[in-house]
């Protein structure tokens, strides 16, 4: 049997694989600090593969830089030995929402998800900070070592409140005030970045003091300047604007939108505005709708000898698209192929003017071009939105009773709006800097309105509330749990508010907290195990099964959302995930009549303890084996 790895994704050796696939001659072998043998690359040949000259040396080139920037590229790669822990008590219907609530550094968090949600999240949305001068930073601490950081991040009290240390007070006064901002931001949307699928976006709130740094991360570095999509301008003021500038009154923010392959994406239209003129009906208005009449003979277009061709009148007569245009120069739309193709079709019209002039006109049908495709017409939305504001996210808060806990959450329509923008309504929606959880609530109503499936993702550092805040005193330790709370009202309001059709709405959330791992430091490190230790326990004493079970679904990359079933077979515990896909069993000593049991159930993915810590371990793996081999051997089995 396999071990899990039980640790984060290495993007450093899916970066290498993803070289050796392109370019195989620039991966080579060499020996680590260690004296192990591993793959490098050859930079130099890269260097040559990827230019049309010969390389020589260094070359002046265009590039966005920053201190520390090579750290924070590191920050992005190096794995953690971390997990993410169940608690049901703060969830809501756990057993059966597809919904999560994740709480700690989202840089972690990003990293655990990359095999589980690697290409799977359509939208990702976030409101981070903006660097105001007030804003927390995440301290990432790029002046200790990788390693190093890994072992101290993660600082909790023993309530499990996160410690202070983890992130500061990025001032104006800070000589790093940039800096620190763009090390935050990078590592972060590196790895956002690859959880997006092919034909997924991400819409990211900004003011005017990081707009430009975040363009040039985002074009220079991650998304490319081709997957730009628009930077659309948000008016999120009411009245005469803010006093944020010295010399104007400033009344919007910016939401960049980026694609991961704008090829792929759609952005869903806005209702057309001039749906009254479509007027008129034929035999096809069932399956085209009604349409209205728009000349085929122009003289605003360019002039083409080819586009210039008599089209025959209903009396025999010819007309020109002169004849259409008062005699002056003009030509047709359409080619003269097209022409007679979409005529035999019905969507041309020959009648004469008020002017008693043959005119010639092509129909514009409601729900149909000119290829005889059937669509929904719409318009292509405006890239300034001016219909919400900030006031009424206060007002909003307000009436949930958490108005005086946050000072700059996005209204819910604004959400709505953005999410509304990508097709389809069952998708994955991430938002990692997720505050009052504006986007769960958005998430919901907007499924209860046109009867979507779409599922969130929240993730956000449990930041401590300040004692003097309105938050404290009213029994909030952490914004974590006020952004719980809101969806636990807002879901139940928006079910009282449409009982009939959100009976079925899914307003549960699945809460994970970021924890160290559930292994002992024996697990990783085995070849310096003592002998004493030979049969000592791998499992941290205070993890349970559930707690195992999730970092091994993190390890296989099963949904963290997936259905979760117990029974007992012979007197043990096992977990059953999406029915048998998954079947688990982390209790001691596992007898093989058990086995037996889960064999003869052939899931696709079996896990239990490795029974090679116990003294018999290698004749058990040996029989376990073989009830393997014999009743299911496509069965992927791995012990922890």
């Amino acid at each position: 049997m396999e071990h899990l790895h039980m640790h984060s994704l290495n993007k450093i050796d899916e970066n290498i694989s993803k070289i050796a696939a392109l370019f195989p001659n620039c991966v080579t072998e060499a020996k680590d600090d260690n004296g192990e043998i591993v793959h490098k690359i050859d930079f130099d040949m890269l260097k040559q593969e990827l230019s049309s000259t010969l390389v020589e040396g260094r070359e002046e080139r265009y590039q966005f830089t920053w201190p520390d920037k090579k750290q924070a590229i590191l920050m992005a790669n190096d794995p953690i030995n971390k997990t993410l822990r169940p608690c049901r008590e703060e969830s809501v219907n756990f057993d059966s929402t597809e919904n999560l609530y994740i709480e700690g550094d989202n840089l972690e968090v990003l990293k655990l998800l990359q095999e589980t949600y690697l290409g799977k999240i359509k939208m990702i949305y976030i409101d981070p900070p903006y660097n105001t001068g007030n804003d927390f930073v995440y301290n990432d601490e790029f002046s200790v070592s990788s390693s190093d950081f890994s072992e101290r991040s993660g600082n909790f009290d023993e309530e499990g409140n996160l410690l202070v240390d983890n992130y500061t007070r990025n001032t104006e006064s800070n000589g790093r005030f940039h800096t620190d901002w763009l090390n935050m931001m990078y590592p972060r949307l590196k790895l956002a970045r690859d959880l997006l699928s092919d034909d997924g976006v991400i819409f990211i709130s900004i003011n005017d003091i990081e707009v430009h740094n975040l363009r040039n991360i985002c074009e220079n570095e991650i998304f490319g300047s081709t997957n730009f999509v628009a930077d659309l301008i948000w008016a999120n003021k009411e009245g005469g604007g803010s006093s944020d500038s010295k010399l104007f009154r400033i009344k919007h923010e910016h939401i960049l939108c980026y694609a991961k392959n704008i090829d792929l994406i759609e952005i869903t239209g806005n209702p057309i505005s001039n749906a009254e003129r479509y007027k008129g009906t034929d035999e096809y208005v069932q399956e085209r709708g009604p349409y209205y009449l728009q000349k085929l003979g122009m003289g605003s277009i360019q002039y083409s000898t080819s586009l210039d061709y008599p089209i025959l009148a209903p009396d025999g007569t010819t007309i020109m698209p002169a004849d259409n245009n008062g005699g002056k120069k003009a030509c047709w739309r359409w080619s003269q192929e097209k022409f007679n193709r979409n005529k035999e079709k019905g969507f041309i019209e020959i009648k004469k003017d008020s002017s008693n002039i043959w005119t010639v006109y092509t129909k514009q049908y409601m729900n149909c071009d000119n290829d005889g495709n059937i669509i929904t017409r719409t318009q292509r939305p405006m890239g300034i939105i001016e219909e919400f504001s900030s006031t009424q996210a206060a007002k909003m808060l307000e009436n949930y009773g958490i108005g005086a806990y946050f000072n700059y959450s996005k209204p819910v329509d604004l959400i709505k709006y953005l999410i509304s923008k990508v097709p389809n309504k069952d998708f994955y929606i991430l938002d990692f800097f997720s505050g009052s959880s504006t986007t769960a609530h958005a998430v919901m109503q907007l499924n209860a309105e046109d009867g979507g499936n779409r599922k969130f993702i929240m993730v956000q550092l449990p930041e401590l509330c300040d004692e003097k805040s309105e938050a404290f005193k009213a029994g909030y330790k952490n914004i974590c749990e006020i952004g719980k709370e809101r969806i636990r009202r807002a879901g139940k309001k928006i079910k009282e508010d449409s009982p009939l059709t959100t009976e079925n709405l899914d307003i549960g959330f699945r809460v994970l907290k970021i924890d160290s791992t559930n292994m002992e430091d024996i697990y990783y490190t085995p070849d310096h195990i003592d002998t004493n230790d030979l049969f000592k326990n791998n499992i941290k004493s205070d993890r349970n099964g559930e707690d195992l079970l999730f970092q091994t679904m993190l390890d296989l990359g099963i949904l963290l959302s997936s259905k979760i079933e117990t029974k007992k077979i012979n007197g043990k515990e096992v977990f059953c995930v999406e029915g048998n896909y998954l079947m688990a069993c982390f209790d001691d000593s596992v007898e093989e009549k058990t086995i037996t049991e889960i064999a003869k159930e052939k899931p696709y993915y079996f896990v239990m303890r490795d029974p090679a810590n116990s003294k018999d371990g290698d004749s058990l793996i040996t029989n376990f084996e073989q009830i393997f081999t014999t009743y299911s051997p496509d069965t992927v089995r791995k012990v922890l």
